[in-house]
């Protein structure tokens, strides 16, 4: 679980060693069908040495969501692989629910990061924030260039954390509403109100923004 290079490294190691190239809008290397999902679940229960794949498949989307939120390596590094750690001691009562496995893992993130959030918050100024992946089109709209994005995910960090947390992951990890409600811990309808509450707190907030010239 060695990763090296800068504030966002290129490369991390797989479960057994073998590096690979990672980028923070990089999704898991396949996707695989829901029965191949649960078929590598289902090894890695009977066996620890088979967490390895599901481990190779999720690190980077989850190494980049924690990065995301603790805004520095070693930090994402300690997290990411206490989020590991603890999804193998984890793995014999783990029950399929029908939701992604990776929404588990997500789960136990962000647990893992609102710990470390009690203890330590790192200071942030608006040049630590790395232009991120959004998807959807309600933040697109709100700025139209480059730079103006970079700033309105600036505005996110001072977003409550929960509100900041539900935004992540939907935008930016393209979460389904139901699949961050059992990643928080909520109902569905309490996270749309979190990302209704945000999004138009971040309205506001942006509308005082002005294209780079």
């Amino acid at each position: 679980m060695i990763i090296e290079g800068g504030s966002c490294p290129p490369y991390v190691t797989s479960f057994d060693g073998r590096p690979f190239e990672a980028t923070k809008a990089e999704r898991p290397v396949s996707d695989p069908s829901r029965d191949e999902e649960r078929d590598l679940v289902e090894r890695a229960k009977r066996d620890p040495r088979q967490f390895g794949a599901l481990y190779d498949r999720h690190f980077q989307q989850i190494y980049r969501f924690v990065y995301s939120r603790v805004r520095e390596q070693t930090a994402a590094e300690d997290v990411t692989s206490e989020v590991f750690m603890k999804a193998l001691k984890a793995m014999p009562r783990y029950q399929d629910t029908g939701r992604p496995f990776a929404a588990w893992l997500y789960q136990i993130a962000v647990n893992a990061i609102a710990d470390r959030y009690r203890t330590l918050r790192p200071a942030q100024t608006l040049d630590d924030f790395h232009d991120l992946s959004v998807a959807g089109p309600a933040l697109d709209d709100l700025a139209a260039h480059r730079d103006e994005l970079r700033r309105i995910w600036a505005l996110v960090e001072s977003l409550p954390h929960q509100q900041r947390t539900a935004l992540v992951l939907k935008f930016q990890e393209d979460m389904k509403i139901e699949d961050i409600a059992v990643t928080m811990g909520k109902s569905a309808g309490a996270v749309k109100l979190l990302i209704h509450r945000g999004v138009t707190r971040l309205r506001d907030e942006a509308s005082s923004l002005r294209p780079v010239e």
